[in-house]
């Protein structure tokens, strides 16, 4: 301990005392050694518990005085505060990126799949102050061992209560299961999908398909493979019997393309209709895809076998306009792999992405690393 002003100088959390008087205590920072010509680095990291034999290589490295951490019965390291916060923001499909390092722990998706922030959660954990968490952006796709957030405590030294408070208001708040984290990493399944291509210039061959291409490109990305692809003219009747054969192939996700528009001929919209369709909504807060469509139809159990309780399944349906032969990046892009990680996208879905839903078309697309659909 100290005993004169003289030898020790006092902080809110720590103070400075003679290196011979330091054995024991909790090193406060990072001490540097460096070796001329051969090499810098830390020779002693802070929180490190000072030993009789590091006094003799304390004092080689020029230092008399040390100053170690003093902390109180309401106080933790920040190491010690990070593995907290961070067990409490850490929802399934996502674990620590090893040991905290000054306060800081890295947390990474534990598989491939779709990062889900809960955004109210964030804010008010970030709002008590002292505390802090920054992520990738919600629905981002993410791989396994990707960085996807960081954590810390600010100071070196924090009260228990702030580290209580901030875990509390994890708990507590948000808009999903209370108690569920804020970072969760969803698996996405990879879908056998039947595709319908409609417009009777294309049925007809009067001009060359550019959608299918596209369509398998994007699938296939994903994980995904085309159960079967169809072609068909601008008919009701025609688009609809296509559309029951893939469900009767065993397709679980059904792509239409084109007929989205309100030209007379351009009737997909109204075959889905047909089918069976619920929920159907048409029109989304996006440019390019101003007139993308989703709708859902039950999947019906096989004949003789009988359904289990609670068990209806449904097979979502996407309609693309013609906006997704021509550009890149559509409303397509942003809704598919939130449809594959097991969410059903409405009106309010496809409304939410009116935020950022506008892409600029820029002359190298660079997605996801700009802000269309952030």
């Amino acid at each position: 301990m100290c005993d004169t002003p003289e030898r020790c100088v006092e902080s809110s959390f720590g103070r400075t005392v003679p290196v011979a008087e330091a054995v024991g205590t909790i090193l406060a920072h990072d001490i540097t050694e460096i070796v001329p010509g051969q090499q810098k680095g830390r020779a002693f990291r802070k929180g490190h518990i000072i030993r009789q034999e590091d006094v003799p290589h304390l004092r080689r490295l020029g230092k008399e005085n040390l100053f170690i951490l003093d902390m109180k019965e309401d106080e933790m390291h920040e190491d010690e505060a990070a593995r907290e916060i961070a067990k409490a923001l850490m929802g399934s499909g996502v674990e620590s990126e090893g040991d905290p390092k000054e306060g800081k722990i890295n947390i990474v998706a534990s598989h491939d799949g779709l990062l889900k922030v809960d955004r109210e959660a964030l804010l008010a954990f970030n709002m008590v102050g002292e505390v802090m968490c920054a992520t990738l952006h919600d629905n981002s796709l993410v791989r396994k061992g990707q960085l996807i957030a960081g954590t810390r405590a600010i100071p070196l030294v924090i009260k228990k209560q702030v580290v209580k408070e901030a875990v509390e208001a994890v708990r507590t708040s948000g808009s999903r299961v209370p108690g569920c984290g804020v970072l969760e990493v969803k698996e996405i399944r990879k879908p056998r999908v039947g595709v319908v291509i409609t417009g009777s210039e294309v049925y007809l061959g009067r001009i060359e398909d550019a959608f299918a291409p596209v369509i398998r490109r994007k699938i296939e990305n994903l994980g995904g493979e085309i159960a079967g692809l169809y072609y068909a003219p601008d008919d009701t009747a025609h688009i609809e019997m296509r559309l029951r054969e893939l469900l009767l192939a065993g397709a679980d996700l059904l792509i239409t393309t084109g007929g989205m528009s309100v030209d007379p001929d351009d009737v997909t919209r109204f075959a889905i209709r047909n089918l069976g369709a619920q929920d159907i909504t048409y029109g989304s807060a996006v440019l390019p895809g101003a007139m993308f469509l989703t709708a859902y139809i039950e999947q019906k159990p096989e004949a003789g076998k009988p359904e289990p309780a609670g068990a209806r399944k449904f097979v979502p349906i996407v309609g693309i306009p013609a906006c997704g032969m021509y550009h890149s990046m559509t409303v397509f892009d942003l809704v598919l792999p939130r449809i594959l990680a097991g969410e059903r996208i409405g009106r309010r879905e496809l409304a939410e992405l009116g935020h950022g839903g506008l892409c600029l078309n820029c002359k190298e697309c660079r997605y996801p690393v700009c802000p269309f659909g952030k």
